[in-house]
């Protein structure tokens, strides 16, 4: 029979079309979101002039220079917790989710961010599974609520997505890295920090795309920390997390 997966992730840029046409025989998949990203990142770098990517890419050697991957919350720790307003404005805290049972806690730069439209996304895909494993999955940004109202309609996300303006709670888990002067100037002049943040925002702040699975004790059991924006934790490293926790129950 034959088979066709089609899907469709809103990026900055315009919509992009990822589609994989195939039968149960010949063994065709979606590709991974890592596959995604990168693909995603070879269709911008053919547009990109070289002093633009090469400043992005000491942008992410500043970053693992920086220490932030080591000094950020992780497997092991206890999660910090915290309320925080959703895209309509409802308080969710974090430890009243946990008595649901366990919590993937992700975090992505903001609906300006292509990589993270496509990390939503992909999430979103896997959310049936992430419930049927007696999860929740709640993503977190800087972006004002209004803001991340528009990434979840975009996105047409089923999930909670919050507004950490100012970036509190991404401070208590240790995300926050600063960005070089050429990569903010670059961002000011694309699009501009605090026009999604806020003005009361730092205009050169973002956190790690990090992602959490949190067992109902408030104990990591797993995390997903890296210095490169391009690098997101797999749907299928996170399910598979979720399923060991309740394997143990």
């Amino acid at each position: 029979m034959q088979t066709t997966t089609a899907l469709f992730y809103a990026a900055a840029a315009g919509l992009i079309l990822i589609s994989n046409t195939g039968s149960a025989q010949d063994g065709a998949k979606t590709p991974s979101l890592q596959e995604q990203i990168e693909a995603r990142s070879a269709q911008s770098g053919t547009k990109a002039d070289p002093a633009k990517k090469k400043a992005y890419a000491d942008g992410i050697e500043a970053v693992a220079a920086s220490g932030v991957v080591d000094r950020a919350t992780k497997k092991g720790d206890h999660a910090p917790d915290f309320t925080l307003p959703n895209a309509t404005g409802k308080s969710i805290t974090l430890s009243e989710e946990l008595k649901k049972g366990p919590v993937v806690l992700t975090w992505y730069r903001g609906g300006w961010c292509p990589y993270c439209n496509l990390q939503l996304a992909a999430y979103q895909a896997v959310l049936p599974e992430i419930e049927k494993l007696g999860a929740t999955l709640i993503a977190v940004s800087p972006e004002l609520p209004d803001r991340a109202l528009s990434t979840t309609e975009k996105n047409e996300l089923k999930f909670q997505v919050l507004s950490d303006q100012d970036q509190k709670v991404a401070e208590k888990y240790n995300l926050i890295f600063k960005l070089t002067p050429e990569v903010a100037g670059y961002y000011k002049a694309a699009f501009d920090l605090n026009t999604f943040n806020g003005e009361s925002a730092a205009a050169d702040e973002l956190p790690l795309a990090a992602t959490y699975v949190i067992n109902t004790d408030g104990k990591i059991t797993y995390s997903f920390l890296d210095a490169n924006y391009k690098k997101r934790a797999e749907p299928e490293a996170i399910l598979q997390a979720l399923a060991e926790l309740k394997n143990k129950d």
